[in-house]
């Protein structure tokens, strides 16, 4: 394999870029949907109704990314749907009753799963010209954007600037990055990769969305659960409360940022499956010896161990032979998305069942299947790593 050209090399930056401003996008209003709330008058219930729209329309619309991808390239949906992205999240803050809000969320959510999608499939096309991981960086810099933009929301209601200014600034910076980063991007069609993979298709696909839905339970323990946890079950204060769910982001970031020089040395399947193995220990070992001290650690372990499981899915579910542009990814996007749908309520009917202490062994089984399944994840690597 040669040297990526510096074509190559501005794509990955570009295609970087997308990814950034795609994590800042929504994070940006999360700090400020109380304003929002407040505004609008709206009851708990209301608004956690209007939020579900969100997950809805990442759930209706993301199916149909394929079909776009084939007909508009991957570039362009990435990049062109980061600037509809934005105006959907200037709609969220403007929206001037329960049922624009609703509306604009579900845009929001539409418009991040066809994005996230078209982000991935570029830049898993990227990663072939480079003939070595780098897609892991692409979603660590997803979690980057997130605090940014979170921080940036904060900043914006920390000063009362109008949320109208904020958002429409946003939406303007983030919109602009996009256009000029599609500039950079690869031309031409995407294809459709040629590579061997044993085993059917379609079974390994419900495999990697699997291992997909298992990442998407250990963040949802980490931002449901987790405070909720150390307050309630071991006491612990609010301030320290709240770092159980900085220690996994924390972690996983970091583990992303790093996981692509790991899975080039000793290959993805291993690392994913020994990141399994790591996540189901760290949590096991906190759950079965409780202390506010062994929890922060079991979600740092599971973060860090969990790091690169779902852009293995997804890079797995794109290699697949027979499938068209986006579609592997299409589907372990769309079980992923699920997962996060079914992993709050399932964990809440369990603790309120039995306890929070057992409905959290979902981490520890979560990297059971990990290890088990990941056995079919493919290799960016070099030949012959994960034998």
């Amino acid at each position: 394999m040669s040297a990526p050209t510096t074509a190559d090399r501005r794509a990955r930056a570009a295609v970087a870029g997308v990814f950034l401003t795609n994590g800042a996008l929504y994070a940006t209003v999360v700090p400020r949907l109380p304003e929002v709330k407040a505004g609008l008058g709206l009851t708990n219930a209301a608004l956690g109704t209007a939020l579900a729209a969100a997950p809805l329309g990442a759930l209706v619309a993301g199916l149909f990314a394929p079909a776009l991808i084939n007909r508009m390239r991957s570039a362009r949906v990435a990049s062109l749907g980061i600037v509809a992205l934005s105006i959907a999240v200037v709609g969220i803050g403007l929206a001037p009753g329960w049922f624009p809000l609703a509306a604009a969320l579900f845009a929001a959510g539409a418009l991040d799963s066809v994005v996230d999608v078209a982000q991935n499939t570029h830049g898993l096309r990227v990663q072939r010209n480079y003939g070595r991981s780098i897609v892991n960086s692409f979603h660590g810099l997803w979690s980057v954007g997130a605090v940014c933009g979170g921080l940036i929301g904060s900043a914006a209601a920390g000063l009362a600037v109008p949320l109208a200014v904020h958002l429409v600034a946003v939406a303007a910076l983030f919109s602009g990055v996009a256009v000029v980063c599609y500039r950079f991007m690869l031309p031409g069609a995407d294809r459709v990769p040629d590579v061997h993979t044993t085993g059917r298709p379609v079974g390994l696909l419900i495999a990697f969305g699997v291992l997909a839905a298992c990442g998407a339970l250990v963040e949802d323990a980490g931002s449901s659960w987790s405070a909720i946890y150390l307050s309630g079950t071991l006491g612990a204060g609010a301030l320290t409360a709240g770092l159980g769910f900085v220690c996994l982001q924390t972690a996983m970031t970091v583990g992303r940022l790093l996981g692509d020089r790991v899975i080039d040395r000793f290959g993805q399947r291993r690392v994913v499956r020994w990141g399994g193995a790591l996540a189901a220990v760290g949590m096991g070992a906190a759950l079965a010896m409780p202390s506010v001290g062994m929890t922060l650690v079991g979600f740092t372990l599971a973060g860090l161990g969990t790091a690169t499981l779902v852009p293995a899915a997804m890079h797995s579910a794109d290699e697949l032979p027979g499938l068209g542009a986006g579609v592997g990814l299409t589907v372990v996007s769309w079980m992923l998305r699920i997962g996060s749908l079914l992993s709050p309520p399932v964990v809440g009917v369990v603790a309120d069942a039995v306890s929070l202490r057992v409905g959290l062994l979902g981490v520890v089984l979560a990297g059971v299947v990990v290890v088990v399944l990941g056995r079919g994840l493919a290799s960016p690597g070099r030949p012959g790593q994960d034998r």
